[in-house]
């Protein structure tokens, strides 16, 4: 009887080890248990998406709102288009708000940032945000502050 309880026990320990890595896969991945909630697509043209991919998180004043469907190339206007999903209880976000692609802790994760306008008119399924401000590539930060290090010598 005894040894039977200590195989039990070590069964329960394992599953809910496997469980809890699970959880945790799922949690540092973005992904979710659950999928069953509303969603409403937008999008927006960035100059530069550099390093922002799919499944990237979309927040508003640091609250996660949605996810990055896709990112790609506008035809027209040669810029690169990114395409969200954002959660339908989020529903009041305006005509003239802003998208920004900002970078979370010190790997460099790209994540889209959104600011609401103030405009009464609010974003429905498929419109496009127009007020972006692309992400900053840290190439051209350097290359631009040696540039400017050369010309004052």
């Amino acid at each position: 009887m005894n040894k039977r309880w200590l195989e039990l026990s070590v069964g329960f320990m394992v599953v809910t080890g496997v469980g809890a890595l699970v959880a945790l896969a799922l949690q540092v991945s973005g992904g979710h248990m659950s999928r069953n909630a509303e969603y409403y697509p937008i999008s927006a043209l960035f100059e530069n998406a550099a390093g922002l991919g799919s499944k990237a998180k979309v927040t508003m004043a640091g609250v996660t709102v949605g996810e990055v469907v896709a990112v790609g190339i506008d035809p027209r206007s040669l810029m690169a288009q990114v395409q969200m999903k954002i959660r339908g209880d989020v529903d009041f976000l305006s005509i003239d708000s802003s998208a920004s692609i900002l970078t979370a802790g010190l790997l460099g994760e790209k994540y889209v940032g959104l600011t609401v306008g103030a405009e009464e008119d609010v974003l429905v399924a498929g419109d496009v945000i127009e007020d972006t401000q692309s992400a900053l590539v840290l190439e051209e930060l350097i290359g631009q502050f040696l540039l400017n290090f050369g010309d004052s010598k």
